[in-house]
């Protein structure tokens, strides 16, 4: 089984909703993947089409990483999503605004938990820093492709329901805001 499926299917167990922000060559390699998320409730999102840091690509390249992330989305699973997350950084710039919006993006999405899952430190330590930091309304930025991360996204999910939270899309926590 695909990690991506393994995250989807302790997401089913939870009934939690995920966004999820796909680069784009992730997402040419694994389209099933993306049209998978999508049928079972979930959003997926433009995380660029290579994951460069876009705080220091050009302007014309950072255009270039957010339409060719878009056009990515668009052909996996037949939207470019409404959502835009930098790779690289946790808040956009200037430069990097005019490039999701030049890619049909209206909006930069940042997060405020980063368990630093893609540094590998293992489930528990993911678990740990993403119960003590998330709080209501928390985006928590968690990495598909680490092992860690899916064997502790069960233990997250159960975290967050003791702490009464409930994991959903950005679209339904926006909405409800």
């Amino acid at each position: 089984m695909h990690l991506a499926e393994e995250i989807m299917a302790a997401c089913a167990t939870a009934e939690a909703g995920i966004t999820v922000f796909a680069v784009g060559t992730w997402l040419v390699q694994n389209p099933r993947i993306g049209r998978q998320l999508v049928a079972a409730g979930h959003e997926v999102g433009n995380h660029t089409w290579s994951h460069q840091q876009m705080k220091q690509l050009s302007a014309a390249q950072a255009v270039d990483e957010a339409v060719r992330g878009a056009a990515a989305l668009t052909a996996a699973i037949g939207t470019s999503g409404w959502w835009f997350r930098p790779s690289g950084t946790q808040r956009s710039t200037a430069v990097i605004r005019a490039a999701a919006l030049e890619a049909g993006y209206h909006r930069c999405i940042s997060y405020d938990v980063d368990p630093q899952d893609f540094l590998d430190p293992g489930a528990r330590a993911v678990r740990q820093r993403t119960l003590q930091a998330v709080r209501g309304g928390s985006i928590v930025s968690l990495h598909f492709g680490h092992q860690g991360t899916v064997e502790a996204l069960p233990h997250v999910l159960e975290g967050l329901h003791a702490k009464g939270l409930q994991p959903v899309t950005l679209s339904t926590m926006l909405r409800d805001a």
